[in-house]
């Protein structure tokens, strides 16, 4: 914050105590245009303050997404306007007071006019503050889960991850079934051919109604 009217902000913050909505002046916010809920990229945005007091001027202010407060305007009951740098004019920013409502044109909303705006009122040594009035950008759309062939998304609880130890060890219970059952078979194969061997040599040197014998 910067020139006097900031000063006297932070005084008023300091110092006074807050006033009430059930005091004696009551303060609303509200986009001039009731069919906007969200500004769009480079929107004129246009926001309305009613007091029920014309006679001590308004505070513009805005609280950003980090939760810090940045004086924009004091609008004086006299139609005066004080920007930062206690200038009277801004190329971001419009002020104007009709009756009791003071006005502030953002002239092309950007990101970082994104906020929550108020409206400030010192009155008597007590301040006195509107609600807060959003002012975000459209949430960007969220982007739906990505599909398998089968149409089951990534979250799908019957998809698990491996496990790596299971994984290990059905391979060596794998390795293991090779080295017992090859041999074994290998074995039992080598059988069968000795006894086919054996009993074609008994065949061919047995004498004539003389069985073999293996």
């Amino acid at each position: 914050m910067a020139g006097s009217p900031a000063w006297l902000l932070l005084l008023a913050l300091g110092l006074c105590e807050y006033g009430h909505g059930g005091q004696k002046h009551k303060m609303t916010v509200k986009f001039r245009d009731s069919s906007i809920t969200h500004p769009r990229l480079g929107q004129r945005l246009e926001l309305v303050c009613l007091t029920t007091d014309d006679d001590s001027g308004v505070f513009w202010v805005r609280l950003d997404k980090d939760g810090t407060l940045h004086f924009i305007v004091f609008i004086s009951s006299l139609l005066r306007t004080t920007f930062v740098g206690n200038k009277g004019t801004s190329e971001r920013f419009e002020a104007t007071k009709t009756g009791r409502f003071y006005h502030l044109v953002v002239k092309s909303f950007m990101p970082q006019d994104e906020g929550n705006y108020f409206c400030l009122m010192n009155s008597n040594q007590m301040l006195y503050f509107s609600p807060g009035q959003p002012a975000f950008f459209p949430a960007a759309p969220t982007t739906p889960a990505p599909t398998t062939q089968r149409g089951i998304t990534e979250k799908d609880p019957c998809l698990k991850t491996p496990n790596p130890e299971t994984i290990k060890e059905k391979e060596l219970n794998v390795f293991c079934d090779i080295f017992i059952w090859v041999p074994l078979a290998g074995a039992c194969l080598l059988l069968i051919i000795a006894l086919a061997v054996t009993i074609i040599l008994c065949q061919r040197k047995a004498y004539p109604g003389t069985p073999c014998r293996y």
